[in-house]
């Protein structure tokens, strides 16, 4: 049994560029980094991987410093955010990551940045027999070539698999663009959005998700994120 997390952050330059209602409660990033760090290390039962998008540096630094024992797995991409209005910026460091949480043994397997987006992309950690690929990716155009991609790193690795993250197209594109050897695991209900929105009639409000292949899935559920993200944690046991 593998149970995963995975959970958007919204990285503080994003939040204000996009002017994010998520962050009004939230004026000190400083403040906020601590919480989501206490949040992610009181654990989310029973799971064992954390995998995290949008994280700045500032956060991980705050994960590294908070959980010396994990196994702590980052990718970071060429693109660093930049705020697009004048003024001081929120983060000492504002480089932008990928983050695999592990308690217990892991090893690194592949970390890529899509060639269509300099930042989006995957990290792969093999839990056991297990490969876990934490991805951000791109909606529209780009989407069905990046999924093409994860599947293809996929089939390199004999055991189960499990793709998770923020695939930014609601559950059935973004498992047609993965492909008809995963399956897509379905929370339980009565099920919190992934991705609130004010309006979720334009844009799909269940954009994260976890595709499976060579294992069973158990359950899923969308927890809450208690307003410190745009997104909500989803939560899948495998095996």
């Amino acid at each position: 049994m593998l149970a995963v997390v995975t959970w958007n952050l919204l990285h503080r330059v994003h939040a204000q560029n996009w002017s994010e209602p998520a962050i009004d409660a939230h004026p000190d990033e400083a403040a906020r980094i601590a919480a989501i760090t206490r949040r992610i290390a009181a654990g989310f039962p029973p799971a064992t991987v954390v995998c995290l998008q949008e994280v700045s540096g500032d956060q991980l630094a705050s994960l590294r410093e908070a959980l010396p024992g994990a196994s702590i797995f980052a990718w970071s991409y060429p693109r660093v955010p930049a705020l697009r209005r004048p003024g001081p910026s929120p983060l000492a460091d504002p480089t932008e990551h990928l983050v695999v949480l592990v308690h217990g043994a892991a090893r690194h397997v592949h970390g890529e940045t899509f060639a269509s987006d300099r930042g989006k992309g995957f990290l792969g950690v093999e839990i056991g027999d297990t490969l876990v690929l934490d991805t951000h990716a791109t909606p529209g155009a780009e989407h069905a070539a990046q999924c093409a991609r994860l599947a293809e790193q996929a089939s390199l690795h004999a055991g189960p698999v499990l793709i998770v993250g923020d695939f930014n197209e609601d559950r059935a594109t973004s498992l047609a663009h993965v492909g008809r050897d995963f399956r897509v695991a379905v929370p339980r209900e009565p099920a919190l959005p992934t991705r609130p929105r004010a309006d979720g009639r334009s844009k799909s409000q269940t954009i994260d998700h976890a595709m499976v292949r060579g294992a069973p899935i158990a359950w899923a559920e969308v927890l809450s994120g208690e307003g410190l993200s745009d997104h909500n944690p989803l939560i899948v046991q495998i095996g």
